[in-house]
């Protein structure tokens, strides 16, 4: 076995971890079918936070950084891709979409750090940037233009928050996540009660099934608590470079069940979009380690 490559048990976790998280999709827009989007999005965090709070120890970082993540997490990306799923963009779509976070990643860290774009990443957007432009060209009722700018906002405040997360340096990353969702919960609480009006909150509370419950603790326990704590402990146990790659099949898994499950099509345009998209997240991803192992075998 490869020194990278990953025990059987460890890689089944890994493929159970991307699966819980492409497959949220689906479970968000069965949320909305029962709660407003920021009252949805407000229930997701203030259940990531409580009781977990109480057993994790606060990350030693400051209450500002925290705050930063919290807020962009929670509101700039949760909240508004929730409202983009209520009918503007698709869910199979929206876990694609979301993932040309990495591109604005690169972005803040040549801005904020100064780090250098390489030749690999240029190539790596234009291919992704050609998959958001063949969406674009192809809008219809799974991806209107105004679905789309909503989830690359939301792709815009992950990364946003992956730099807040970054600058945290090493951290326990489910006891600051749980932490940073103090921040989330309460401007998504207060948004809901503004925007949706308490008779909307109040109603959809008191008339939630059980299945909208369970969607409920799907975001909160199943990405949060399990997602993170499962990829954290993965992480920490093998090379990035082992396990990074892997998070290519959330919009994989996204996509599949959004057709198995809500029937959502999967035309000819959609898959070569996905395929672009997913051509740029790869190379990006994938390239830093080809070069090293490349590197490695032409040495002296």
């Amino acid at each position: 076995m490869s020194r990278d490559a990953l025990p059987p048990l460890h890689l089944l976790l890994a493929l159970a971890v991307v699966a819980v998280w492409g497959t949220n999709f689906v479970v968000i827009k069965w949320g909305l079918e029962a709660f407003p989007p920021l009252t949805f999005a407000a229930l997701r965090f203030t259940f990531a936070l409580l009781p977990a709070v109480f057993f994790l120890k606060r990350p030693d970082v400051p209450w500002r950084n925290l705050a930063t993540y919290g807020v962009l997490i929670g509101v700039g990306q949760f909240g508004v891709l929730y409202i983009a799923m209520t009918q503007w963009i698709s869910p199979g779509l929206a876990s694609l979409v979301v993932q040309v976070q990495a591109f604005f990643t690169i972005g803040f860290a040549m801005l904020l750090a100064g780090e250098r774009v390489r030749t690999y990443q240029i190539a790596a957007l234009t291919l992704a940037g050609g998959g958001l432009a063949w969406l674009l060209t192809h809008t219809d009722g799974d991806a209107t233009p105004l679905g789309l700018a909503l989830v690359l906002f939301a792709a815009l405040a992950w990364a946003g928050g992956n730099t807040a997360q970054r600058a945290a340096g090493p951290i326990n990353v489910l006891a600051y996540v749980v932490w940073a969702s103090l921040f989330s919960a309460p401007p998504l609480i207060a948004l809901a009660l503004v925007l949706e009006g308490w008779p909307a909150v109040s109603q959809s509370i008191a008339h939630a099934t059980a299945a909208a419950w369970a969607a409920v603790a799907w975001q909160s326990v199943g990405n949060t608590i399990f997602g993170y704590s499962a990829w954290a402990w993965l992480l920490a146990r093998h090379p990035a470079a082992s396990i990074a790659p892997l998070a290519l099949l959330v919009p994989v898994f996204g996509m599949g069940a959004s057709a198995w499950l809500l029937g959502e099509s999967l035309a000819s345009w959609k898959l070569t979009a996905a395929a672009l998209v997913l051509s740029g997240l790869a190379l990006n991803t994938l390239w830093p380690r080809f070069a090293a192992l490349r590197a490695a075998r032409t040495a002296p």
